[in-house]
């Protein structure tokens, strides 16, 4: 099952994605009509085009401005939540929003449905679409998010799994052109290790035109994706180094997550991994030395929970420099963007 949209030059390998700059109503409104026949999903960055991407960011500012002109947007409309994993920035912004748009969430743990005991996913998907306008699911693998999608005859959202976290690369880019005003070749270094939130972040930033610098010295084994990594690699404004200190330099914003899991972090198993990776990442920690290396009045983000002192210096963490709870704040705003967009209803 494939909802990839961007586009790759078959001789070069490059990888192609519209400036962002500039909409065609008409065709986004035939799109929007397009997806009320057959659903149009976001398990990844890479479900939707750039412009779309981008249209969807725009939106979501304007949102933020007016939050009262779309309060009956999805009146009527239903999002059913789907949660095998702990939240609270999931789980609080996307009921808040809905309930703002006029809408109804109903939240559901997944141990207390029938999947949660074996039964078939696309079956379970489909039945739950038959309920509700839009399906949000917060899961522990991809292949099920996936497979709750080929069911599903309504959109599916990702709120997050092993391998993406596309509604958070949606937020973070909304974010850095609230702050600067762009994010046409913006620098956008994220520092640790490479990971779900990477993934979807780096995608999003080739997507708004920024430019993307990973630096980390390994990836976490379930986030990795091959595909997505030849794509990124082949694109000119993608770059990858283990060396903070030449990452650094001249970087608008830096983003940080946890280098281990939330819930490994005080498992008694993963106690070895824990230590070994403290060691191996003790210098990717954004600091305020760090900051200093860039030479610019540099944006620190983080998609929280933190575990200060680790990957992220506690004195940095609230800096005037350090946007995380209004980062955090955007998850509703665009996260409303998206649920509008999904349903046909973001003009």
């Amino acid at each position: 099952m494939a909802f990839y949209h961007v586009e790759v030059d078959i001789k070069t390998g490059s990888m192609t994605v519209p400036k962002p700059v500039g909409y065609n109503q008409e065709a986004i409104n035939l799109k929007q009509r397009k997806r009320m026949m057959t659903p149009q999903h976001f398990l990844s960055v890479r479900d939707v085009s750039a412009e779309d991407f981008n249209y969807m960011i725009d939106k979501a500012i304007e949102i933020k401005q007016a939050p009262e002109r779309w309060s009956e947007s999805l009146k009527g409309k239903t999002l059913a939540m789907i949660f095998q994993k702990t939240s609270t920035r999931t789980r609080f912004s996307f009921e808040v929003g809905m309930t703002q748009l006029g809408g109804h969430a109903i939240f559901a743990q997944m141990q207390h449905t029938q999947m949660g005991i074996h039964a078939d996913i696309a079956d379970e998907g489909k039945v739950i679409s038959r309920y509700a306008d839009l399906i949000m699911a917060r899961m522990m693998y991809y292949k099920d998010l996936v497979e709750l999608a080929e069911g599903s005859e309504v959109p599916v959202i990702n709120g997050c799994d092993e391998r993406y976290h596309p509604a958070q690369a949606l937020t973070d880019l909304m974010t850095v052109k609230e702050k600067l005003g762009r994010t046409e070749d913006v620098k956008i270094v994220y520092m640790g290790i490479a990971n779900n939130v990477s993934n979807s972040l780096s995608m999003g930033s080739i997507y708004a035109g920024a430019r993307f610098t990973l630096c980390v010295p390994e990836f976490d084994p379930p986030a990795v994706d091959e595909e997505q990594l030849a794509l990124l690699r082949a694109n000119n404004r993608y770059e990858e180094t283990d060396d903070p200190i030449e990452a650094m330099k001249d970087a608008d914003v830096v983003y940080t997550d946890t280098w281990i899991n939330m819930e490994h972090f005080d498992n008694p198993a993963y106690a070895d991994e824990r230590e070994r990776r403290i060691k191996t990442f003790q210098r990717y920690q954004i600091s305020e030395e760090l900051l200093k290396l860039s030479g610019r009045d540099t944006l620190v983000m983080h998609c929280l929970p933190a575990h200060k002192g680790y990957e992220v210096d506690e004195e940095v963490l609230y800096t005037p420099n350090s946007v995380v709870f209004d980062q955090a704040e955007n998850r509703l705003h665009a996260q409303k963007a998206l649920m509008l967009w999904l349903l046909g209803k973001l003009q």
